[in-house]
Formats: C-alpha cells, structure tokens, sequence
C-alpha cells in the first residue's frame, strides 16, 4: 500500500474516533433488535403488509423471509431517471422469484440541475442533497424492512440516498444504477456551439438544435461530471453489482444487473451480509476520494463527500483530498478533461480498468467489504450476458484507448485532477485536470460581480475584453444555496481563446463540467460569513496559483485585514430568499454548515 494512502486513512480514524464509536455503537443497537414484523405491534404490522399480496405476505410474516424496502428516485423528466419507471416490476418479480418481498417504501424528490441551471431553481439544488435524505429516512422509518435498494443516479440524488442510508446503518443495501444515454452530439461539438451562440454569431434555433442532440434519450448525460462521477465512487466503494454503473438503460444486460442487485441481499445465509453502516469505513471513503481523484471527477464531491462520511461517523476534509492528489495519478480522460463521453471510456476499459490499476498499484485497500461477496476485486472485471448468465470476464491488460484511459505506470499526469488552495483569500478547490498547464498561474486584476447575470451583462457589454480576475461572491451556501456557475463557462472560454488571462474565484460552485478556465471554487469562509472575498476591491490583483496551490490578493495585509467587508444588497437577499420555493429553505440556509464541512443542514 502507498504510505500516503495509508497515512491519510489513519489520520481519518484518528480524528473520527469518538464519532464512528458512537455511531457503530447505534448501528449494533438497531442490528439487534428482533424483525420489525415480529417487534410491532399487530395494528402496525398490518397496516405495513394491508396492500402486499397474501403469498408474499405469508412469506415475511409466517416464514420471516427477507422484506427489502426500494426507495426511487425516479421521476420521466431527469433522462437518467426516467428508466427507473419499471424497475420495480422487475424487482418484485426476482424476489418472487427468490422467495422474498420487496415493497416501494418511498420516493424522494430528484431534480435536474441541467433544467435549472442559471435559474432561481438552481438555488435550491445543493439543498435537495438534505431534502433526499430526509425523504430517505421517512421512507425507511417504517422500520418493517430487512434490507434496501436504493434506485437513484444523478447529481445531488445519490449522496442523498447514501446519506440516508448511512442514517440506518444496520441496513444492507445496494444502490441500482440506471446508465448513461447513447452517445449524442460530441461533447466538444456542443460546447463549440454555446461559445458560438455566446459571441452572438448563431441563434437560439442553432443553440437548441445542438442541444437537444446531445441530450436526446433516456439515460445520465454523457459527460463526466457529478453524476457519472455518482456512478464511479460508488462502484470504488463496492455499492454497486460490480460493472453496473455505465450500462445503456435499455441494454439486455441492464435488466440482469438489476435483478442481480436482489441475488446480492438474498443470499443463503443472511447473516453474511454487512449493513452499510459497517461497510462504508474510513478505507471505503479514502477509495472514493482515490477514485475521484484518478478520474478528474466532479468538484462537487469535495462537498458532498464530507457529508457522506460525516453521517458514517467519519471526519473528512479538504486537506486529506490534497494529499492523496499529490500521490494518485490522473488514469482517465472524460470530458470536460478530455474529449472522450462516458460511453467511450466504457469501452476503453471504463471503472473496472481504473480500479485494477488503482488496486495493482497499492493505491486502494483492496480488503473491503462491498456488497458482492468477492469484495472489491469483483469491480476490476465486466460483466457480460452468456445466453441468459451473467458472468463477469477479466479486462485485457492493456487499455482499450490510450487517449482515454491509462496504466497507472504511464498516466496522464502523476497527480489527482483536484488541487487545494489556499491563502489570503481562504480555501478553493480547483479542478486542474482540464485546463491548460500554462494557465495553471493567473495573476491578474479583480473584476467583482454578485451575480451570474451581472457578469453576463458585462461581457455582452464588452467590458471584459482584459486581463481579469473574476469575483463572484455571495454564491455561498448561507447566501444563496451555492448554486452552480457554468452559464459562466462559454464568455470565459472566449475570453480565454482570445488570448486574455482570465480566472474565476468564487464561493459557489462550478460541478464536474468547470471547463478549461482555472476556476477556484467553494471559497470559505464565504463571503456572506464575512469572509475575505467581501474584502476584495474593484481592481486588486489577485493570484491563482494552482502549481503552488495558492490563492491570493496581493495587498499589503495590515491594509487588507483592516477593510470593511462588503454586504450583500438587501434587493438581492431578498431575491434570493422568495419565490419557485426559496422561501422554504430558509432555515436550511441559516443552518448550514460551510462547503469544506459539508455543506450539511443536519447537524
């Protein structure tokens, strides 16, 4: 193992002690405690079984066999979970099958930040997170159940449910993943055409076009950013049937996996199972972050993963993901860090290839538990229909795609796609994997904005033909719910291919799609917090420094500290506490903890 790995994981037991102690302790309470059909009361018990067929019902009740709860994400306008419509039929039929119940506990909400981005909507996307796994618990709280399927894919979705279901960790449970859609327009294309629409030399006709082709079926979309990066950190954290994550939806062998994931929770001996309080470990979380970190994945995950390992009773910040970054190489290119979609880094070798490299070179404990009894090795390896078997088939030694992904002994780059910043201006997160190496350093004035829309106006101004640093502040999760940024990207990457020296430096978020500008996000503290963005001043020289991992204001620091902090407006704190909804989030904006801690509205 390297010694890096292993120290950062130590450091995560360490200082996690008291708080896994407490939590393990809960977990072996609810283990322990009798079925709920042979705990509660006959009222409860039949309320919970009134609407369950009499067969199945006798099987749970008389015969106490296995009674596994589905929570659904699905709803027919996310694409990539609109497949989840018949799962359920398909997984009631394999437990009848298998001789088990399955019942649909409950549904949580599951919005697309594609349809809200760059809209009020948007402001209440990072909160959905919390809201998913509160819907999580509720549906799990009739407590009648002996295991879980949790059936969700996309952005904020997956680490709810994850959240959720580490809040009953006495639960085995397996997450069902749905697949990405077939490939559409490039990436690159579509990309191509916003920057056009962005300088005005096509319209909205053309923009629509480009963009309905390459969002055009069922399935996540096709780049790699948060859910697709969803999909990777759970196969790394064995939560998956192993090779599940990048199936097309309507592949022959999707509906195997699916019925799979049943097999897993029934098997000859239930007490073989781990419930996923105990599987998910401080090891589990560092293979996540590993696996983040070898793929260039979403920015977004140094948010959400703290809140998943703090619900496992695990204390993860931002300076553990540094390290690593500075021993895990970068193994795979998938857009925005590389031209490729998810559907050709699947068949260059795809997750599977990623771990065995990972694994091989001591880069992963490999000596976890996972919800398939193989353990973790099982997740190096495709599956693949033999008639009507599934089987899984070793991947050839050598990558399918040298452009796509690589040997760990000949990486894109020997460290993570991820960097830590830090200095005068707080802590950042920067993803470096997709931008150039030359602009990797941008030293240049500050331009300040404290909206999207304000920066927007001024580039169609043409105010921003320079050498600039943009501001973006009060985009903190207290300000306004940390919404994502991207209707930014197109007028910085003009910018950017112009010849002009441009930055982002914002406490809002930017996901696993920031694109080839440098962009130093989720700042904290955050500028509403009075934190040093709302010290910064209209032409300040600012220093993005992702080869030193720096993040600067070069003015004299007696003057800089001495600097009233500047407030929000009251127009816009009061734009962005009313309407679509945002009126009740209020007490979760008012409550919640930083993006380094989490962004958790829980504690």
């Amino acid at each position: 193992m390297n010694p890096t790995v292993l120290s950062v994981t130590a450091r995560i037991a360490a200082r996690s002690l008291s708080l896994r102690t407490a939590y393990l302790a809960r977990v072996d309470r609810m283990a322990a405690r009798p079925r709920g059909p042979d705990r509660m009361g006959c009222a409860n018990v039949a309320h919970a079984f009134a609407a369950v067929p009499p067969n199945d019902r006798l099987r749970v009740l008389q015969e106490r066999r296995a009674n596994i709860a589905v929570v659904t994400a699905y709803n027919d306008m996310l694409s990539a979970h609109q497949p989840y419509e018949g799962f359920p039929s398909v997984l009631r039929d394999e437990a009848s099958r298998r001789g088990v119940n399955v019942q649909v506990a409950g549904g949580v909400p599951a919005m697309c930040d594609g349809v809200t981005q760059g809209q009020p909507g948007m402001e209440l996307s990072l909160f959905s997170r919390d809201t998913i796994a509160m819907g999580t618990a509720v549906a799990l709280s009739h407590d009648v159940f002996d295991a879980a399927l949790l059936l969700g894919v996309c952005d904020k979705i997956v680490p709810g449910l994850l959240i959720g279901a580490l809040h009953f960790g006495h639960l085995p449970c397996v997450f069902v993943p749905a697949g990405p859609m077939s490939s559409g327009l490039s990436n690159n294309a579509k990309s191509k055409v916003r920057e056009q629409h962005a300088q005005g030399l096509v319209g909205r006709e053309a923009l629509l076009a480009s963009e309905q082709s390459a969002y055009h079926g069922p399935g996540t979309c096709t780049f790699y950013g948060t859910a697709n990066s969803n999909q990777m950190l759970l196969e790394a954290m064995g939560l998956h049937v192993p090779g599940a994550a990048f199936v097309h939806p309507h592949a022959p062998l999707r509906e195997s996996l699916t019925r799979e994931s049943v097999r897993l929770l029934t098997p000859n001996d239930p007490k073989s199972l781990t419930p996923i309080g105990k599987l998910v470990d401080q090891r589990v979380i560092v293979n996540a972050m590993i696996a983040l970190l070898a793929t260039g994945g979403s920015t977004n995950h140094l948010i959400h993963w703290v809140a998943v390992a703090r619900a496992a009773g695990l204390l993860i910040d931002w300076s553990d993901f540094s390290e690593l970054s500075s021993v895990v190489p970068l193994l795979a290119r998938v857009y925005p860090n590389g031209s490729a979609d998810v559907n050709q880094f699947q068949a260059a070798g795809g997750p599977a290839f990623v771990l065995r490299e990972l694994l091989d070179h001591g880069l992963m404990h490999p000596d976890v538990a996972t919800v398939s009894p193989e353990g973790l090795r099982a997740y190096t390896r495709l599956p693949r229909l033999d008639g009507e078997q599934l089987r899984w088939s070793d991947l050839p030694v050598a990558s399918g795609d040298r452009e796509i992904v690589r040997s760990a002994h000949e990486p894109f780059t020997q460290h993570g796609g991820l960097a830590l910043l830090h200095g005068s201006l707080g802590r950042a997160v920067i993803k470096t994997s997709s931008v150039p190496d030359d602009r990797l350093v941008t030293e240049a004035p500050a331009m300040i904005f404290e909206t999207q829309q304000a920066f927007l106006d001024a580039f169609s101004q043409g105010r921003l033909a320079r050498d600039f640093v943009a501001i973006v502040r009060f985009q903190g999760p207290k300000a306004n719910g940390m919404p994502e940024l991207h209707k930014l990207t197109p007028s910085l990457t003009i910018l950017q291919s112009q010849g002009y020296r441009v930055a982002l430096v914002t406490d809002g978020r930017m996901s696993g799609a920031s694109g080839r500008v440098p962009a130093a996000i989720h700042v904290v503290p955050e500028a509403l917090d009075g934190g040093p963005l709302a010290r910064v001043r209209e032409g300040d020289i600012v220093r993005v420094d992702a080869h030193n991992n720096t993040l600067e204001v070069l003015v004299d620091p007696v003057e800089f500290a001495a600097r009233s902090p500047a407030q929000i407006s009251t127009a816009q704190a009061t734009e962005n506490a009313h309407d679509l909804g945002r009126e009740l989030f209020g007490a979760l904006r008012k409550n919640v903890s930083s993006a380094e801690e989490g962004a958790v509205t829980w504690l």
